[in-house]
């Protein structure tokens, strides 16, 4: 203990764990240097180098050899699943709006937003509270239009009462929140027809020993979902896909288990060809994600069901190794107009680029009020906008601040829902028999949105 860098580290409320260099207290990265001598690395601005030893630093830096190694793997293709700024059809149809706007509009155009995300906040406030007051009542309409029946879907299945009685391995974290919404996301595959009970399993591997298709976690972090998966209901492949380093990961666990083949590849969603990993070719699987953030849905969705993932279909709608999917959703402030899966949708609906910008800062709302109740059945109401506030010298700002938080937390989840029906649209219009459910109430998360869909193979 006495032989340890005296660095305190404020957040772990310790002192760092590293040997002091020789005549020093501190250890190589807390010996107190002038910070003109510190400089981002170039490859990997997450850490700094000496500005000395930057030469020799570029040529040894741990994430250049993880990128030299990945961009030499089949499945690696750079941009894949980005998606596009516009795609012919969108541009098509954005342009029949303009016409149509220019030719029904009454009054002038309001000045176009900021389509720069980090001034989300400022294109709001720069808005004239008309503009502001009509852009919430679109909103509000397209929701009701689009949104009348999310059902709430609590589900706790009988092959998960290991994990409820929690009769699994002490090793394994066992927190309420996050066990109860890992069964009920898989109670929603399971009551879907995506997974089988035991004994239905039992038959099926009996009557024509498919047994049960592999899964691909997207976004998988430690890997817990799946070793849930793996230990309740069977699954003798599993490929974990997550472009961040974790400790502490599921993936001991389950290579423990006897004849389960798992595979974790250390890449971003948005340049995996699925298609091109060795051990999934011509393998049924199910892709599953536990609250995938922001744009991670859309990319996962392009990966299983964009162009590139139909090439050995012969141009059809849905991959035929594919055999469903269950994503839930969160962080929808973070979504991204280039990687927005169904942008013609929201166009139709008349929400336009620069709109959907707004959009999705309202989104943030969402975590505003008391997660106790739930807010996703409230509404906001125009009416609750008191007159005065739209004289202030401030405008929008003035409003925007006088909202109560459970008004802002209603308009942030219609926000919220109308990003992810645009999903469900997108993944019906590609033949998959899909439902858009609440899996667990808002006081056990408020990201409780679940997208589930199957394909006719199932």
């Amino acid at each position: 203990m006495g032989n340890r860098c005296k660095f305190w580290l404020p957040k772990k409320k310790r002192f760092c764990a590293n040997v002091p260099l020789t005549d020093s207290l501190f250890c190589g990265n807390h010996t107190p240097r002038s910070d003109s001598q510190w400089i981002p690395c170039p490859i990997d601005p997450s850490h700094s180098v000496l500005q000395e030893n930057l030469e020799g630093h570029l040529r040894r830096c741990p994430l250049l050899k993880q990128v030299e190694s990945l961009t030499h793997q089949p499945f690696y293709q750079k941009g894949i699943n980005a998606g596009k700024e516009e795609d012919p059809e969108e541009r098509e149809t954005l342009s029949r709006k303009r016409v149509e706007d220019s030719a029904l509009a009454d009054e002038p155009k309001s000045r176009a937003f900021n389509n720069i995300l980090s001034e989300m906040k400022r294109t709001v406030y720069s808005m004239s509270v008309p503009d502001f007051l009509k852009l919430i009542e679109k909103i509000e309409s397209v929701h009701k239009s689009i949104c009348k029946d999310i059902q709430e879907s609590y589900k706790i299945p009988d092959a998960c009462g290991m994990w409820i009685k929690r009769e699994v391995d002490r090793k394994l974290p066992f927190q309420e929140k996050h066990v109860m919404q890992q069964v009920s996301i898989l109670g929603n595959m399971e009551d879907f027809g995506l997974l089988k009970s035991s004994i239905a399993r039992e038959r099926v591997d009996c009557d024509n020993g498919n047994g049960v298709p592999a899964v691909v976690e997207f976004g998988a972090g430690r890997g817990y979902l799946t070793q849930m998966l793996a230990d309740c209901y069977g699954i003798k492949k599993v490929l974990l896909v997550e472009r961040k380093s974790y400790k502490l990961k599921a993936d001991r666990s389950l290579r423990q288990k006897e004849s389960l083949i798992l595979q974790r590849l250390r890449i971003d969603i948005e340049d995996l060809n699925l298609n091109a990993v060795e051990s999934l070719q011509r393998s049924p699987y199910m892709a599953i994600g536990k609250h995938l953030c922001g744009p991670a849905t859309d990319l996962t969705l392009r990966c299983c069901l964009g162009e590139q993932s139909n090439q050995s279909n012969g141009g059809g709608c849905v991959n035929p190794t594919l055999r469903g999917l269950a994503i839930a959703t969160c962080c929808h402030h973070l979504c991204q107009w280039k990687h927005y899966i169904n942008k013609k949708y929201l166009l139709q609906l008349g929400i336009t680029k620069e709109e959907f910008h707004v959009v999705i800062w309202f989104t943030s709302w969402a975590v505003d009020a008391d997660h106790g109740a739930d807010v996703t059945d409230c509404r906001f109401y125009l009416d609750s906008i008191e007159k005065e506030q739209c004289d202030g010298d401030n405008g929008v700002e003035d409003i925007v601040r006088n909202l109560k938080a459970v008004e802002r937390a209603a308009l942030g989840f219609m926000c919220k829902q109308i990003i992810d029906m645009g999903r469900l649209m997108w993944m019906k219009e590609r033949g998959l028999q899909a439902e858009f459910v609440k899996y667990v109430p808002s006081s056990v998360s408020p990201e409780n949105h679940l997208l589930i869909a199957r394909t006719n193979l199932c």
